[in-house]
């Protein structure tokens, strides 16, 4: 055991909490304002500010660390989208779905085999 000292967390905060404000100060200007469409944020895009604006590499994982240990979690939007609506949903549910379904081919055996059985 070079150098190590047993009381150390095996895995340091690398972000000092300056940059961790910066990184709170971007994600605050959402997704949009750095490129992308909708407005969730994914541990992906927030890899990648974090490469583009503090100039550091994460992985995944270590973002997902890295957004727990300063006190974010997982979210799913509360509300719905502002296009969404019920009416449209029941009816489609009522009159598209069940022609669609009557649609479909019945299933049939099949063969797994490249060649008919009956092939010579």
């Amino acid at each position: 055991m070079r150098g190590t000292d047993l009381n150390t967390p095996a895995s340091l905060p690398r972000l000092s909490g300056k940059q961790f404000a910066q990184l709170e100060s971007e994600l605050a200007k959402g997704p949009a304002a750095h490129g992308w469409e909708g407005q969730r944020w994914t541990l992906s895009r927030v890899k990648t500010v974090i490469g583009r604006r503090l100039h550091l590499t994460y992985t995944i994982q270590g973002v997902r660390k890295l957004l727990v240990r300063n006190g974010w979690s997982c979210q799913v939007p509360a509300r719905r989208a502002t296009e969404h609506d019920d009416d449209a949903v029941a009816g489609w549910v009522k009159e598209v779905w069940p022609r669609a379904e009557d649609q479909r081919r019945l299933v049939e055996p099949g063969w797994s085999s490249r060649t008919k059985p009956a092939s010579p």
